[in-house]
């Protein structure tokens, strides 16, 4: 199964990639749209749609998870993060990919154990979980938010029916000790 994550935003907009056969998780490619040089936000938006729209036309993905907008204390960040959101999602729903939804605080969880992770716990997380390389790694925390958003849907997916709950770090480490990189 092939799923594409997507951190949305009207300025950076991330993207990741994994395929998950089994037990094994994958990376594809990954990365991050930069959104400035767009000058308005509609035009941003039409980036958005484009690139994702072209990510889900050469990756071919089974699934797409998305991070939703929780809150903020700006509401006009807020709706602009909404439309980004809406433009990620239109693109691979008119490929008819499903599309899945997930908190912040899902995502988190879902790689870190803790749902109040930092963006770079997150970021340690996901390179270890999938095995990139530190010394050659670029990778930007917009892209690793959204490789952990696939990550997630794929875990959730693969682990649908376990009602196992973590009730910290050391016990959702306990119950992955393949998910450690040593």
């Amino acid at each position: 199964m092939i799923v594409l994550g997507i951190d949305p935003g009207s300025r950076l907009t991330g993207f990741g990639v994994v395929e998950v056969d089994g037990p094994k998780e994958t990376v594809i490619e990954y990365g991050v749209l930069r959104l400035d040089k767009h000058g308005s936000h509609q035009l941003r938006l039409k980036e958005v749609y484009d690139r994702i729209s072209e990510v889900a036309a050469r990756v071919h993905p089974d699934e797409c998870a998305i991070e939703m907008p929780i809150y903020g204390r700006n509401p006009q960040s807020m709706l602009k993060l909404g439309r980004a959101q809406a433009a990620a999602m239109m693109a691979v729903l008119n490929r008819d990919v499903p599309v899945t939804e997930y908190a912040p605080k899902e995502v988190k969880k879902s790689v870190t154990g803790r749902g109040n992770a930092s963006k770079e716990q997150v970021w340690y997380m996901v390179r270890a979980i999938l095995q990139l390389d530190e010394s050659k790694d670029a990778m930007m925390l917009d892209a690793s938010d959204a490789l952990a958003v696939g990550l997630c849907h794929a875990h959730r997916l693969t682990k649908s029916g376990s009602s196992k709950k973590h009730t910290g770090w050391e016990s959702f480490l306990r119950s992955n000790p393949d998910r450690i990189a040593e």
